[in-house]
């Protein structure tokens, strides 16, 4: 056997120890000195490689969703879904895909409590015959805001204070007080599914939409909905404290006890779908992400399932090295307009870079499940042995040649002017408040609670407060009178 080839089934394949490079250690317990009590030497090589590499042995925790838990297991496809994409893992009922999730928390750091009020990352890794496809998405199906450059602007507004560390309201209502776009979020995360029992009755929307495409060319919207069988569940308040209290991971342990026990999650996969001929037909922008769309005029198609059977064998190995990237789709499947979208297909695989290094798909958990072939050689911690000899493309000594052409949305984009604007229609309010007037009158009161409570911060100024009252009147006018009244002030229209 070439040894340059040979690659282990596991780092751990010896009955003793090794150092990094397999020379045997006869000695783990005790450092190398000059006598018994003397001065430690240099050339005891093993016991400065074992802390050097304890020392290194954190990598820089995620900027978001720096908290969470993956799980493997399979997705299987249900329904016929062959009119609307020619993605290989969607071909026909029965089909089955390995996946990877990862369940998260959006703001607070790695080891914060898992019962904080706080957006949940639902992110699903597909490990496909056509290559690996992510759903990087959260369990609400809107977000604060619509353009993607100001995503910085809302991550260091929600993070702690940098002087402080701490997390204040006032931060947040003081940036997002030039956002009303955010009031469709704010209708989820005050509300009682702001804070989910744990993962496994936990929904997850990929938020954004994406694009089908058939073999005939034909393009479709979609949005993506995963349901969980079990049903939807929160933690209320008073609940969160208590639970916190006794298990900062509680969601975790519930997720791979379940798993632990045969308890296997389930999830639905629905999808919506549009006609982009369509599009400009409502008064709001199907693309913005800041709105849902209508389920009686969209409804919910059922087309698959997701089955988590497997805990991951290592914490680091497949949760915190774990990487998803938006831009991974596979043929049949698109982007979209969508204007955060756009950046987040930039932004996610160079977080990961920086995080991970250049070649983190290499990675066991981020590399694909099929075979795969570019010349992105060399870089920090490239492992692959490669033994070519041509390294560009195209050559007339390699045999290696384009895939086959797949197809693509190929709408003619309009030749505007080049501008930075908001999207025409922003229609701010009244999803916000058809989400509020659908709730019981207890449900109401308690997303009243959470929303006064959190706009009294003492350093939150009357403008402020005026002008989140002056917004939730016009979702709904009952609404804002209440608030008014709790907070005592006069909005500011």
């Amino acid at each position: 056997m070439d040894p340059c080839k040979f690659r282990p089934s596991s780092a751990y394949d010896t009955p003793f120890w090794t150092t990094n490079g397999g020379a045997p250690v006869s000695n783990n317990n005790s450092v190398l000195t000059v006598g018994p009590r003397g001065p430690i030497l240099l050339e005891d090589y093993h016991a400065l490689e074992k802390l050097a590499n304890f020392t290194r042995e954190r990598i820089p925790e995620r900027v978001v969703h720096a908290r969470g838990m993956s799980a493997k297991g399979f997705f299987e496809v249900t329904q016929d879904v062959t009119h609307l994409t020619c993605a290989d893992f969607l071909r026909a009922p029965g089909v089955q895909t390995p996946v990877t999730v990862r369940f998260s928390t959006v703001i607070h750091e790695r080891g914060s409590p898992e019962t904080l009020r706080d957006p949940r990352g639902f992110a699903t890794k597909f490990y496909t015959r056509e290559g690996n496809f992510d759903i990087v998405g959260n369990n609400f199906p809107v977000f604060f805001i619509r353009d993607g450059i100001k995503f910085p602007d809302v991550v260091h507004a929600f993070k702690p204070n940098p002087k402080s560390h701490i997390q204040e309201y006032w931060r947040i209502f003081d940036f997002l007080s030039h956002h009303p776009e955010s009031l469709s979020t704010f209708a989820w995360f005050f509300d009682d599914v702001g804070i989910p029992q744990d993962y496994r009755h936990m929904e997850g929307f990929g938020v954004h939409t994406y694009t089908l495409i058939n073999k005939a060319g034909k393009v479709t919207y979609v949005k993506w909905h995963w349901k969980p069988t079990c049903g939807v569940k929160s933690l209320m308040d008073d609940e969160a404290k208590r639970i916190g209290g006794a298990n900062h991971s509680h969601a975790t342990q519930d997720l791979y006890d379940s798993i632990a026990a045969g308890n296997f999650p389930e999830w639905k996969l629905c999808i919506q779908t549009m006609d982009p001929a369509d599009e400009d037909k409502f008064d709001f922008d199907p693309l913005d992400m800041t709105k849902i769309w209508p389920e009686d005029m969209f409804p919910l198609q059922e087309i698959g399932r997701l089955v988590l059977n497997r805990n991951i064998d290592n914490w680091f190995a497949e949760n915190e090295m774990l990487a998803f990237d938006p831009g991974l789709v596979v043929p049949g499947i698109y982007y979209s307009n969508d204007k955060l979208f756009q950046l987040r297909l930039f932004a996610y695989a160079d977080t990961q870079r920086h995080r991970l290094g250049p070649n983190y798909k290499m990675l066991p958990v981020n590399a694909p499940k099929c075979p795969h072939h570019n010349n992105h050689y060399d870089g920090a911690m490239n492992f692959m042995h490669r033994d070519e000899e041509v390294d560009y493309f195209q050559s007339r000594y390699s045999p290696c040649s384009h895939a086959e052409k797949v197809p693509v949305p190929s709408a003619i984009i309009s030749g505007g002017r080049r501008e930075k604007c908001v999207i025409p229609k922003e229609c701010n309010f009244k999803q916000p408040g058809e989400r509020y007037r659908s709730w019981a009158p207890d449900r109401q009161e308690r997303f009243l609670c959470r929303l006064a409570n959190a706009l009294s911060e003492p350093r939150i100024s009357q403008e402020i407060r005026g002008i989140w009252v002056s917004w939730w009147a016009q979702c709904d006018q009952t609404l804002g009178q209440k608030l008014a009244s709790r907070l005592n002030v006069r909005p500011n229209i």
